[in-house]
């Protein structure tokens, strides 16, 4: 179900057609593609122009997004490299921003084909950091998976070796255990790349939340799972909300806009310990998410089938072959959508 309680405003599209469009304040960019490795000159372009338009994957139908409001985009990427050279253009509109950037590792299993050696990722993400601020960059080792010889204590060794790389340059481990099963596609994708998996019963999940609660807390981070139901407090792991109202009063306070969307329900100081409770805003849960996905409203503008990482266990993808026509068609496209109608 998606939030209806966007502005709705009247925009002119490519073609010269006075059309309605929503005006989110929060845009995520995206949930659906990793958008600043592979459309970075799309985002760049129609933000200058004003508007988008995101395509229905069920039912094919477009609607017109405009970022007249808009006042934060939160970023998911496993690759911001080439991006990371426009952050000027946000900075100059005066645009709140922050990162939700994926640092696994999975080399030796061969699940991400698609992107640069672990240590040029582990570089990328600590100049980002030194770029925006380590609050801004926010580290998900996302999913764990139990697949090929990986092992519940060589998978918290992975999260051990890269959080010691990134001590110091960012605030928070995110994490979720892979649900293999209810992927159909994925399943077929780890069978033909003759990948063996393991899902995570709750004892192993448990294990798994011990251990990352320790090296947390080694390294000075706070850990959370994400869209994960299971309570994993008693480790010092509570649920995330990847679009984050209280990160957001902490870092964007400034922002009168944003604040009267927020609606915080205490007085703002900018200091985040001065804010009681666990939600420190009166922003509306985000309808479309699951029942365990914390985050706020957000508009979403990225498309399935348009990422070229082809990682083992993405759910976003159906084949390859789709996946590169779309590819194909956004390289130099900067029409209103990323994919073809």
């Amino acid at each position: 179900m998606a939030f209806k309680g966007w502005d709705r405003i009247q925009i002119t599209s490519d073609n010269g057609q006075t059309v309605s469009a929503i005006a989110p304040v929060i845009i995520s960019a995206s949930r659906a593609t990793d958008l600043p490795a592979f459309h970075w000159k799309w985002f760049f372009h129609r933000l200058n122009i004003g508007h988008a338009a995101w395509v229905n994957p069920f039912n094919k139908t477009k609607q017109y997004v405009s970022f007249s409001k808009a006042r934060v985009f939160v970023f998911w990427t496993k690759n911001p490299s080439i991006f990371m050279k426009d952050l000027d253009e946000l900075n100059k509109r005066n645009i709140n921003y922050y990162f939700q950037f994926t640092l696994n590792d999975y080399e030796t299993e061969g699940l991400e084909p698609g992107i640069p050696p672990l240590q040029k990722r582990i570089d990328t993400f600590k100049s980002l950091s030194d770029t925006i601020g380590k609050e801004r960059v926010i580290w998900r080792f996302d999913p764990l998976i139990l697949v090929g010889g990986i092992t519940h204590d060589a998978l918290l060794d992975k999260v051990h070796r890269i959080g010691l790389e990134l001590k110091g340059y960012t605030e928070k481990l995110v994490f979720s255990f892979a649900d293999i099963g209810n992927y159909k596609k994925v399943i077929a994708s780890l069978n033909k790349a003759k990948l063996q998996h393991r899902e995570f019963t709750e004892d192993l999940m448990v294990q798994m939340g011990s251990g990352i609660g320790k090296i947390a807390k080694e390294l000075s981070l706070d850990a959370c799972t994400c869209g994960e139901g299971l309570d994993l407090s008693p480790y010092g792991i509570s649920h995330n909300k990847c679009i984050d109202d209280d990160l957001m009063i902490r870092l964007f306070s400034h922002d009168d806009q944003l604040m009267n969307f927020l609606n915080p329900t205490t007085q703002l100081t900018g200091i985040m310990d001065s804010i009681p409770g666990p939600t420190a805003s009166n922003a509306p849960k985000d309808p479309g998410q699951r029942k365990e996905c914390g985050c706020i409203v957000s508009k979403d503008i990225g498309q399935y089938d348009t990422c070229g990482h082809f990682c083992q266990y993405c759910y976003a993808n159906k084949n390859k072959n789709i996946v590169r026509k779309n590819l194909t068609f956004a390289r130099g496209h900067m029409g209103e959508t990323i994919v073809p109608l």
